[in-house]
């Protein structure tokens, strides 16, 4: 198939996203996006193993999406043949009540991956700016100073959120961690048919949940508050990818393949070599493990 270039799919500071497609298929059927997803996912694994031998770098995968998006499948294939030591998830729900006592970015600062391991945020820092948005009534559970009704929560304290979120991102990038966030685009009929299905399937009941319809009332303000953010905040450091998600099989492949091409391009990540003198004797080493043979 044609190669995935990330900048296709970059977003930019002005993007609209009901002019963003929500559905790809590259003219392929499941079974060879399958395949590609599986030679695309191996490469990645290889660097990852490289990459944490390096030790000079980590790795920050954010994906947002509305429900349904295929979050959670997608981490599920995209990171199948990665050393289970490689990678790390972190599926952030409604903060708890020592959440709740930090500011609302200490959750996601302490999740961070380490240097030379992959970080998968499912759902993100993003929520306190989109979840919270379309609900501001939820911000006064942070017992913030000077928050004492919704009425306190004006257009200058989401500018000053979306400062605070640019800084966060700007420091981690500054300070070694490749960061990419993926919004999951898919469409309203699209969703329909995925609630249908958990309805449907005995199986995927445990999947649904009545406020799943009330959130979908609220589409187009969810649709006006994403935009919003991914326009605030993509930067070199930290760029927004809008993809599209309604074939599920497709979106695997355009993030591992994004990721591929954008990490490849760092040269620098190689294995370290070994020291000279190790180096120097590696016959010696050799030859003292055989002789050690019954």
């Amino acid at each position: 198939m044609k190669s995935i270039q990330p900048e296709d799919y970059r977003a930019s500071s002005d993007v609209v996203l009901k002019e963003n497609r929500t559905y790809q298929d590259f003219e392929l059927d499941k079974k060879d996006l399958k395949e590609e997803l599986q030679r695309v996912r191996k490469k990645l694994g290889d660097f990852q193993n490289t990459m944490y031998a390096h030790g000079k770098y980590a790795v920050l995968i954010c994906l947002q999406g509305m429900d349904t998006a295929g979050k959670d499948s997608l981490v599920r294939e995209v990171f199948k043949d990665f050393n289970a030591r490689g990678v790390v998830v972190h599926s952030f729900k409604v903060p708890t009540e020592l959440e709740r006592d930090h500011d609302y970015l200490w959750r996601h600062y302490i999740a961070l991956p380490a240097r030379g391991k992959f970080g998968v945020f499912n759902r993100t820092h993003y929520e306190n700016v989109l979840v919270t948005r379309v609900h501001p009534e939820y911000i006064l559970g942070e017992n913030l100073p000077g928050v004492e009704s919704v009425a306190d929560i004006d257009e200058a304290f989401w500018d000053r959120r979306f400062d605070q979120i640019n800084d966060f991102e700007r420091h981690l990038a500054e300070n070694g961690t490749l960061v990419f966030k993926f919004f999951l685009h898919i469409s309203k009929e699209e969703q329909r048919q995925r609630l249908l299905r958990r309805l449907r399937l005995k199986h995927k009941h445990w999947k649904f949940s009545p406020g799943d319809l009330e959130e979908r009332k609220l589409w187009d303000l969810y649709m006006d508050c994403y935009q919003d953010a991914i326009r605030r905040t993509t930067h070199d450091h930290a760029p927004w990818f809008v993809v599209p998600a309604d074939n599920k099989n497709a979106a695997r492949v355009i993030v591992a393949s994004i990721l591929w091409e954008a990490l490849n391009k760092y040269k620098d990540i190689v294995e370290p070599e070994l020291d000279e003198k190790i180096r120097a004797n590696i016959a010696e080493y050799k030859q003292q493990l055989e002789n050690e043979k019954e």
